[in-house]
């Protein structure tokens, strides 16, 4: 019987994925649990393993296209199933089960950043995690839609001419190759600078730089199955297209959703951090911080969870369908992350108990996780309130947007040396400013200055953490 599987909801409601890279092809035989399909969600890349065990026989998305959930992917023909008609296959629930990951640097082909799904009720097959090299795009099935869901999505000819047989498949994560089939960069033509030869993103931004872009416009269906990418001829050069997808496209929602939504109001607040400076020197040499990075941000962290403390309100969330807001004696600090994918706000779950030393740790492995791409859907979702680093860019100060359901965020800008009173005296002294962004309908004014004078008073110095903690 031929038994097709439907895109499943991998967790936290989400609505559809995009397909990275297929592991196997038409006229394939699998196993139950055996990973066919690599997937990115607008939160995490995951590997779907196979409910059923037989031979495919379409594929029924091409890589590059976006799937809502429920639609069918693939089919596979079961042996000694029932002919008939029967029911469609329940779709089994999914959970998150993290990948082996020998080193912490750039990610080799045999540990990339996803996470494989298991299927409820089939358990882990050993073995099961073993990639299939993936086929050029000159040998890819023909079994694909013929008219693709996304304009970008096409199925034909390599423009390069496809790799010669039993060529082997460049090392790179998922976005490079992604942005690699956006710019029409091959793979397998290019000396990765990465570990172990890994191809990274500088890598093909370079490759693809060196390229003649042709002239006139190109159409967004190009046959290498969809580059992103479409340039256009113009008076003063070239403009490309980049399609919305994946982690950008979820983000870009969920902030107009937030801005439109939450009326935001901005304060800003100067702060001489000069004491702060100096304990984050002073931490460095301590014995419980060894082998943990130890910043400013972790003192600007410290300083809002206690804030939070003493001002429940600023960490709560607006229901508007039952018109209650929400107040959480818990706080999942969020802390924005520039990566590979976009951006992402992944959460140490508890926070506000944590220890100095415990927090550094936990800020430092969730930044280095959401860096390398391994962030989960669990890591990126239930934040309360958020702390996004703009200083780290040389930006003094900003207007964050809130995350959505959650009533504040604070940026926090460089720090520079400044001319400053002192002790009725001008010095020279190290100068942050902070900006607090708070839905306004929860937070007043005077709340909102609250929370940023306790901030700032922390940073100015230290002790009052001990004090009011």
């Amino acid at each position: 019987m031929n038994k097709e599987f439907k895109l499943p909801d991998v967790g936290e409601g989400l609505t559809e994925a995009d397909i990275v890279s297929w592991h196997v092809k038409p006229g394939d035989t699998i196993q139950i649990n055996q990973v066919i399909v690599e997937i990115e969600t607008a939160k995490a890349v995951v590997e779907l393993p196979s409910p059923y065990a037989g031979t495919v026989t379409a594929l029924l998305a091409a890589e590059g296209e976006t799937v809502d959930v429920g639609r069918p992917i693939i089919a596979v023909e079961v042996p000694g199933a029932d002919t008939g008609p029967g029911p469609a296959p329940a779709q089994p629930a999914v959970t998150e089960a993290a990948t082996a990951d020998p080193d912490a640097g750039e990610v080799a082909e045999t540990a990339q950043p996803a996470r494989r799904a298991v299927l409820v009720g089939y358990g882990a097959k050993p073995g099961a995690t073993t990639r299939r090299p993936r086929k050029s795009p000159s040998t890819r099935p023909a079994s694909y839609p013929a008219t693709p869901t996304t304009p970008s999505t096409s199925i034909g000819a390599d423009p390069q001419g496809g790799r010669p047989p039993g060529a082997n498949r460049a090392l790179a994560k998922p976005p490079v190759r992604r942005l690699a089939r956006d710019l029409g960069v091959d793979l397998a033509v290019l000396a990765g600078s990465g570990p172990e030869g890994s191809v990274t993103r500088e890598d093909v931004q370079r490759a693809a730089g060196e390229t003649t872009v042709r002239s006139g416009y190109e159409s967004a269906v190009a046959g290498d199955g969809g580059p992103a990418v479409a340039a256009a001829a113009g008076p003063s050069g070239t403009e490309e297209r980049i399609p919305v997808r994946g982690v950008r496209k979820h983000t870009a929602a969920a902030m107009v959703a937030s801005a439109f939504t939450a009326p935001h109001v901005t304060e800003f607040l100067q702060v001489d951090v000069t004491e702060t400076m100096a304990a984050v020197r002073r931490a460095r040499d301590l014995p419980e911080f060894a082998g943990v990075k130890v910043s400013p941000l972790l003192f600007v962290a410290k300083a809002l969870l206690v804030a939070a403390g003493r001002h429940p309100m600023i960490n709560s969330s607006w229901d508007d369908a039952a018109q209650e807001i929400v107040v959480k004696h818990y706080v999942n600090l969020g802390i924005a992350v520039a990566a590979e994918r976009g951006l992402l706000v992944p959460n140490v779950k508890g926070a506000g108990s944590m220890p100095l030393a415990r927090l550094a740790r936990a800020l430092d492995e969730l930044a280095a996780t959401a860096r390398a791409g391994k962030a989960t859907p669990a890591d990126l979702s239930g934040g309360t309130i958020t702390i996004t680093n703009v200083g780290v860019f040389g930006v003094d100060a900003g207007t964050p947007i809130l995350s959505p359901a959650e009533a504040a965020i604070l940026a926090f800008g460089q720090v520079r040396d400044a001319p400053w009173v002192y002790q009725g005296e001008l010095a020279v002294r190290k100068v942050t400013t902070l900006s607090l962004s708070f839905d306004h309908r929860i937070v007043d004014g005077e709340l909102g200055s609250a929370v940023l004078r306790d901030v700032g008073s922390m940073l100015e110095d230290p002790v009052r953490m001990l004090a009011w903690s």
